[in-house]
C-alpha cells in the first residue's frame, strides 16, 4: 500500500489530463458526446506504463509502438489454440502460422524490454539516491542486482513479470470502469445516490484526495457490485493441477487444466439474492470482499493465485470514478432514447467488455 500511495501524483496528473479532455468535449456542440471507453483505456494504460516503466508508451516508437505490441499481446492471450485442448494436434497451430506469429510478437517485446531495462539501469546509476521516486521496473532491477537474495531474478523472469503487470493491469481496470458507468446509467437512482455521496465528501475542494476516497462507502459498494456482475476476467486465469487428486468423487489427473467460472459463481442464486440485478446495497453491511477468502466473490481470483495487484487496480479505478462523478453529470446521447436501450451485450476476449463502446454527454457540475 505504501508503494501504491507513492503513485498518487501520477494518478492525479493523468486524471487531470482526462478531465481537461472531457471539458473540451463540453465546449463543443450542444450534443457533443465523449467516448468513455477510449478515455478510460488511455488513462488506464498511461497509469500502468508510467507506474511500471516511469513514462507513457502510448505513442509510436518507430517499431510498431508499445501500444501496438500490447494490443497484439492481448489478442494472442485470448486466441484459441488447438494444441491447448488436443496436444497431439498442436502441429496445426504451427502450420496455420499462429505459433510463428506468437514468437514474432515475443521477439519484439524482448527487443523493447531490453532497451528500456538498459535505460533504467543507466538512469539508476546516475540517480541512485532517488529511492522515493522509483517505479516498478527500478524496484525489480534493484532486486536483480541484490547479492543478498537467495534466488536469481534473471532477465527473462524480469521481463515476464513486466508483461504480467501490463496484461493484468490495463484492460481489466478500464473494462470495470466502463461497466460501472453503464450500470449507473441504467439505474438513475443509484447514480444519484453515489454522486450525492461523492459531492458531499469532496464538498468545495478542487482536487479529490485519498482521504476522500476512504469515506466513499457507497461508491465502494457500486464497484463491488459491478465486479460481481461483470468480472473483467470471468474465467479467471487457467490453473493446472500439480498432482492427481480425487474431488467429490471425480478423479482429476496431474496436469489437468482447470477453469474457474467466476461469472457463474458470482451469480449463483443459491448464494446471492436476485443475482442478476444491480443492487449495490447488498454490500452495504456485508463482510464479503474481494480481498478476503470469500469463495462466492472471486473477481480477482482467490488464494495464492489471487491477483497481487488488487490495491493498485482498485485504488486507481476508485480515483478515476470519483472524479468523473464529482465534476460532471452524465446524459445519454440522443441516439439512445431510454436507459433500457443501452446495449449491454458483451465482447469476449482475455477480458469481457461491452460490445458497443459507451458514449455519454458530459455536463460540467458547477459548485
Amino acid at each position: 500500500m505504501k508503494r501504491v500511495k507513492s503513485f498518487q501524483p501520477i494518478r492525479e496528473a493523468l486524471v487531470a489530463e482526462m478531465l481537461d479532455t472531457i471539458r473540451d468535449v463540453c465546449m463543443g456542440s450542444k450534443s457533443s458526446t465523449a467516448n468513455l471507453r477510449e478515455m478510460l483505456i488511455a488513462a488506464s494504460n498511461n497509469s500502468n506504463s508510467t507506474c511500471t516503466f516511469g513514462q507513457k508508451f502510448d505513442m509510436e516508437d518507430g517499431s510498431g509502438g508499445f501500444g501496438d505490441l500490447g494490443r497484439k499481446m492481448m489478442t494472442h492471450f485470448a486466441a484459441f489454440c488447438v494444441g491447448d485442448f488436443w496436444p497431439s494436434l498442436s502441429w496445426i497451430d504451427r502450420v496455420s502460422g499462429q505459433i510463428p506469429d506468437f514468437k514474432a510478437t515475443l521477439s519484439a517485446f524482448d527487443v523493447f524490454f531490453d532497451k528500456v531495462i538498459a535505460k533504467h539501469k543507466a538512469k539508476m546509476k546516475r540517480n541512485d539516491d532517488q529511492s522515493d521516486k522509483k517505479n516498478f521496473m527500478d524496484i525489480l532491477i534493484q532486486l536483480q542486482e541484490d547479492d543478498r537474495l537467495d534466488f536469481e531474478l534473471t532477465q527473462d523472469s524480469l521481463k515476464a513479470i513486466l508483461v504480467d503487470m501490463f496484461i493484468g493491469g490495463s484492460d481489466t481496470s478500464s473494462t470495470t470502469m466502463e461497466w460501472v458507468f453503464a450500470e449507473l446509467m441504467r439505474n438513475p437512482s443509484v447514480m444519484k445516490k453515489v454522486q450525492e455521496e461523492v459531492r458531499r465528501v469532496v464538498r468545495y475542494k478542487t482536487v479529490v484526495d485519498e482521504n476522500d476516497m476512504k469515506q466513499m462507502n457507497y461508491l465502494k459498494c457500486v464497484i463491488k457490485e459491478t465486479l460481481r456482475l461483470h468480472p473483467p476476467a470471468p474465467l479467471l486465469v487457467p490453473r493446472e493441477t500439480t498432482s492427481s487428486v480425487k474431488l467429490r468423487g471425480y478423479d482429476i489427473p496431474t496436469k489437468t487444466r482447470v477453469i474457474m467460472n467466476a461469472f457463474a459463481i458470482q451469480r449463483d442464486p443459491k448464494v446471492w439474492d436476485k443475482p442478476d440485478e444491480f443492487f449495490p446495497e447488498r454490500f452495504k453491511n456485508s463482510e464479503v470482499d474481494f480481498k478476503t477468502q470469500d469463495v462466492e466473490f472471486i473477481a480477482f481470483g482467490n488464494g495464492r493465485r489471487g491477483c497481487p495487484g488488487i490495491s493498485f487496480g482498485v485504488n486507481f479505478s476508485t480515483y478515476v470514478l470519483s472524479n468523473l462523478l464529482y465534476w460532471f453529470d452524465w446524459n445519454l446521447p440522443e441516439s439512445v432514447g431510454h436507459v433500457e436501450d443501452i446495449d449491454m451485450s458483451e465482447r469476449y476476449g482475455l477480458t469481457v467488455n461491452k460490445k458497443v463502446p459507451l458514449h455519454l454527454e458530459p455536463v460540467p457540475y458547477f459548485l
